[in-house]
């Protein structure tokens, strides 16, 4: 079974490729055939550090001007003939996933960002994944964390990881 492997990271809120930043994303994201960044990567130099690979972002509420312009607010992506959507935040903090699905009503899995707190979990058949802060502390200085879905002909399915190292 073909399974694609796809690496989740938002709120990196970096205006460049550190080399940190290049040494984690390269560690975090080794086998991920396919980069989805949802927002506030700040400056679009952050996606370089993926090469050649398939990279979908987002701009998020911190991104520069040039940023905003460069890349939508929301997409959809097709995977294996499952549906992706990814954005980086809709309305307020307490009614996320109810906004989601509707900016979103056919998806298989939302991929979002914004609040920091890393979420993977299904209301339905709706995969939600939120990864969390890449390259700041997360929610009430909880360990920087990433996501990772893969999907194959059986679904899609979601992970999170904690970032153990600095």
């Amino acid at each position: 079974m073909n399974t694609t492997r796809i690496g989740i990271l938002s709120d990196t809120h970096l205006d460049g490729a550190t080399d940190w930043f290049r040494a984690l994303a390269d560690h975090c994201f080794a086998d991920a055939e396919m980069i989805l960044h949802a927002g506030d990567l700040t400056d679009l130099d952050v996606l370089k550090v993926f090469g050649d690979r398939e990279v979908h972002a987002v701009h998020g509420n911190m991104c520069s001007g040039a940023t905003c312009r460069a890349l939508p607010t929301h997409k959809t992506i097709e995977v294996g003939g499952f549906t992706i959507g990814l954005v980086h935040r809709v309305g307020n903090t307490y009614d996320f996933e109810n906004r989601l699905v509707e900016l979103f009503p056919e998806a298989d899995c939302i991929v979002y960002g914004h609040t920091h707190r890393a979420v993977c979990h299904r209301i339905g058949g709706v995969l939600y994944l939120n990864p969390g802060s890449f390259g700041s502390t997360g929610r009430y200085g909880a360990l920087p964390s990433f996501g990772i879905i893969e999907v194959d002909a059986t679904g899609v399915r979601g992970s999170l990881h904690q970032i153990q190292f600095r």
